[in-house]
C-alpha cells in the first residue's frame, strides 16, 4: 500500500488514480507522483495564509486545467471559463453552487485570461475573507510561474 503525504487531499488521489486493487505497485507509484494514463497529471501544493492550510490541487487536462483550493476535502462549486472568438473576454459560468458567490467564476475568467486555456475551478475556503481571495491568487499566479507545465 502506498502512503498518502498528506491526508487532507486523500480524497484527491483517490479520484485523480481511480484507486484500483489491480494496479502494480510500480503503476501506484506513478499515480501518486502525479502520472497518470489519458495524459492527465496531477500537482498538489499547499500554502499557509491568514493562519490556515490552503491546500491546492491541479489536474492538467487536455487544452485546459482543473484547479481545486480548500481547506477540506469538499466540492461546493464549480465554474468553467474559456475563450470564444466572438469576444475578446473570456466566457464563464457556474455550473454547481451559489450563483451569489462570484469567486470561481472570477477566478477561472482571471485564470483563463493569463493561461489561454480552459479553466475549471472550485473555491472551496467558507466565508472567504477578501484579503484571502487576493492571497489565493498570488500563490496560484506564483506557482504558475515556478511551474508552467504542471498548467
Amino acid at each position: 500500500m502506498i502512503s498518502k503525504p498528506n491526508p487532507e487531499i486523500n480524497f484527491f488521489y483517490s479520484v485523480s488514480c481511480m484507486h484500483n486493487a489491480n494496479m502494480s505497485n510500480a503503476e501506484h507509484s506513478e499515480c501518486a507522483s502525479g502520472l497518470t494514463e489519458g495524459g492527465i497529471s496531477v500537482h498538489n501544493f499547499s500554502e499557509k495564509l491568514m493562519e490556515q492550510v490552503v491546500h491546492f490541487h491541479v489536474m492538467k487536462l487536455d487544452g485546459g486545467f482543473f484547479l481545486w483550493i480548500g481547506t477540506a476535502p469538499v466540492l461546493s462549486n464549480l465554474a468553467v471559463s474559456m475563450f470564444s472568438r466572438f469576444d475578446t473576454t473570456p466566457l464563464s459560468t457556474l455550473v454547481i453552487g451559489d450563483p451569489s458567490d462570484p469567486s470561481p467564476t472570477t477566478l477561472a475568467q482571471r485564470l483563463t485570461k493569463r493561461t489561454k486555456k480552459q479553466v475549471f475551478v472550485s473555491f472551496n475556503l467558507p466565508g472567504c475573507h477578501s484579503q484571502l481571495s487576493l492571497l489565493v491568487e498570488e500563490r496560484i499566479k506564483k506557482e504558475l510561474e515556478l511551474h508552467p507545465e504542471k498548467f
